[in-house]
């Protein structure tokens, strides 16, 4: 698949942001006043600036109203409902902490829950593609909400937690590598499936279904070296786990947190590009860049 700056930015940026106003939410913090406005600044500049960067991947942004009106039969109108939910509710329940002084917990609780929701059905928007193997698995949400979760334990300076919780992010993100380097494979799917014709022999392209490049191609195909791949996974994994827990472990208060925050959404920008230009669409097997 291609990786598009927007969507990188998208599943970056907004998982970080719900995953720090999931804590704020579950009251593992309750600051009050100024405190608490800086950390739903942090909270709401990431998930809308997420989300807001996702559009410009569509075709006609002027639409994207309409996709809430999908909810029944659409992940990424599910996604979309979520998270104005999950704003509206986590910004009332702010206003209490910030202006009020009072946590209003039941409202938090519902918010935290909202704004989880709204990271499992980013990643359900990808785990329901029967189209790309790599993707369909339970282990993609798990992935996206131990990554939210882990980030946004780091955001909310509770240093304890997370180093607990990124060593598991970290794990998880090996094993979603691991079974999505075989998932094309064992999908069974080639040309043989794909045209019935497998019982009377082995089908081959004639030729390419064009002389030159157009939407598919550039949308659904997109070819990494597995040299560059590998490399890239290991910056991915040092920047985005292995050095914000090393960096939590030393004395520095919010400088080494800082850094580590940075580490981490580097390597999480770096592991996300390859989510995307890992992800074998079955339709490159008709352009002849999968092995059919």
């Amino acid at each position: 698949m291609h990786p598009a700056p927007s969507v990188i930015i998208f599943t970056t940026l907004s998982g970080l942001g719900f995953g720090l106003l999931f804590w704020l939410g579950a009251g593992l913090i309750t600051p009050t006043g100024w405190v608490a406005f800086a950390f739903f600044a942090i909270g709401y500049l990431l998930a809308v600036g997420g989300l807001a960067a996702s559009t410009f991947h569509l075709g006609h942004p002027e639409r994207a109203l309409k996709a809430f009106t999908q909810w029944r039969t659409s992940w990424l109108s599910r996604e979309g409902c979520a998270a104005v939910a999950a704003l509206i509710v986590m910004a009332l329940y702010g206003a209490g902490l910030v202006f009020f002084d009072q946590w209003w917990a039941p409202l938090g609780w519902l918010g935290a829950a909202l704004s989880l929701g709204v990271t499992f059905t980013t990643a359900m928007i990808y785990a329901q593609m029967k189209t790309v193997p790599r993707w369909r698995t339970w282990l993609t949400p798990a992935l996206f909400l131990t990554v939210s979760l882990a980030g946004g334990a780091l955001l909310a300076g509770q240093v304890t937690l997370a180093i607990v919780l990124l060593p598991i992010a970290a794990l998880v993100q090996i094993a979603w590598w691991v079974r999505g380097d075989g998932a094309f494979a064992r999908a069974g799917t080639d040309l043989k499936t794909a045209t019935g014709l497998g019982p009377i022999g082995t089908p081959r392209a004639f030729e390419p279904p064009h002389t030159g490049t157009n939407y598919l191609l550039r949308e659904f195909v997109h070819v990494v070296g597995r040299r560059h791949a590998q490399k890239l996974r290991m910056i991915a994994f040092i920047l985005g786990y292995v050095l914000p827990v090393m960096l939590l472990g030393l004395p520095g208060g919010h400088l080494t947190g800082g850094l580590a925050v940075l580490s981490h959404i580097i390597g999480i920008a770096t592991s996300r590009w390859l989510f995307f230009a890992e992800a074998e669409h079955v339709v490159g097997l008709y352009y002849g860049k999968r092995r059919a």
